[in-house]
């Protein structure tokens, strides 16, 4: 491939990334789940709770890539909504930490299997040997653009989370 043809692809892959972004946030719309009580992005905020544990909002923040003071106020609806819980930091009892409940667990399985079927569904007429090829591409392509991130010092830490 020459220099030119990798430009080319490279861009053509860049405009179905975007493509993808609007495509994906139309399609969260159509996640069945139900009203879980509070709003998208913060019921994305279950998902880092529920593999990594009890943590603190600004360390939340981090690990997602946001403004604590946004993660404050959607950590407030989870709360609200009964999904997580607000537990003392046995690190320093003077801080909380938000930690995720039983209700949460369930509404982390409703929208994992909502977002299964919702691609399945995409899929349906694709050869599981397809899908199997480009799901390793995209794996693939995903650490490649991870490992950029992370070692680039012009980007901030939280944001490499």
């Amino acid at each position: 491939m020459t220099e030119r043809d990798a430009r080319d692809a490279s861009g053509r892959l860049a405009e179905e990334l975007v493509r993808f972004s609007r495509l994906g946030a139309r399609a969260k719309g159509m996640l069945h789940v139900g009203d879980l009580g509070a709003e998208f992005s913060a019921l994305m905020l279950l998902f880092p709770l529920r593999h990594q544990g009890p943590m603190r909002v600004t360390d939340l923040a981090e690990v997602k890539g946001a403004d604590p003071s946004t993660v404050s106020r959607q950590a407030a609806q989870l709360v609200k909504a009964g999904l997580a819980r607000r537990e003392a930091d046995p690190a320093d009892g003077r801080a909380s930490r938000l930690a995720v409940t039983a209700a949460g667990l369930a509404a982390c399985g409703q929208l994992h299997e909502a977002r299964n079927a919702l691609i399945s569904e995409a899929l349906r007429d694709w050869p599981a040997e397809r899908v199997r090829t480009f799901t390793d591409l995209f794996h693939e392509f995903n650490s490649s653009v991870e490992a950029l991130v992370r070692s680039d010092p012009a980007v901030p830490a939280r944001e490499n989370a």
